[in-house]
């Protein structure tokens, strides 16, 4: 039997979201696993967030709430707004894992990000937990929208929801890993593929957690760390 990876990257391919034959990206054409991409063993990963304060992070808004909790960064607000790193990073790997209140929120990590007063814009890996399942698909924040699947292909969209869109578990907690290297961006969710697209708009920014801005809704991210690639 196929496993979901091999089910998902198919899917990928043959929506044409992967660029699996024209691109030459080894992790898509010989594997979708992030293990097989020899990242999964190294010691140089160092983490984002010491699990009991927001060292290292900043709110760019007027607006938000922001607090640790049991190993947990938590926001909340009523208006949409992110939380990133004062670091920025070109080339890398990163992961953490999100835990979203409900299934009617929404989320993402950004990455690459540009960031103002009361603004963060560019590259945002999707946290979708709603029955659309574009989870682990590629947006363009603020600026271009869906990347992957591409807006207005509604045969791209239905092969991301059958595939890659089901490895998010929409009341669990979700492990994301994000791989930018040069033009190609890569995105997988619990360890299935999900996205791999290649742009050059930006090369490098900070990391970046979203909350849409639903009133009273707590979201939940921890476990965030990253390696950089030389």
């Amino acid at each position: 039997m196929r496993s979901i990876r091999s089910i998902a990257l198919a899917l990928l391919c043959a929506a044409g979201l992967a660029g699996c034959a024209a691109s030459g990206d080894s992790a898509v054409e010989s594997g979708d696993s992030a293990a097989e991409n020899g990242v999964e063993n190294s010691e140089d990963w160092r983490p984002l967030f010491d699990g009991e304060t927001t060292a290292g992070w900043t709110n760019p808004y007027e607006w938000g709430t922001v607090t640790v909790e049991d190993g947990e960064i938590r926001l909340q607000g009523d208006r949409k707004f992110f939380l990133v790193t004062e670091e920025e990073f070109d080339d890398f790997v990163f992961e953490g894992e999100v835990l979203l209140p409900d299934t009617m929120s929404n989320a993402g990590f950004m990455f690459r990000a540009n960031v103002e007063p009361n603004r963060v814009y560019g590259y945002q890996a999707e946290v979708d937990p709603t029955g659309r399942r574009w989870s682990g698909g590629l947006y363009d924040e603020g600026r271009r929208a869906w990347l992957n699947p591409p807006a207005g292909d509604s045969a791209a969209a239905k092969a991301f929801r059958e595939g890659p869109g089901t490895a998010f578990r929409p009341t669990d907690w979700n492990h994301y890993r994000v791989q930018a290297v040069g033009d190609s961006l890569k995105i997988w969710v619990n360890d299935v593929l999900t996205t791999a697209f290649r742009d050059t708009m930006d090369a490098s920014g900070p990391i970046g957690l979203q909350h849409h801005g639903e009133d009273g809704k707590v979201y939940r991210y921890r476990n965030l760390r990253i390696r950089e690639l030389k």
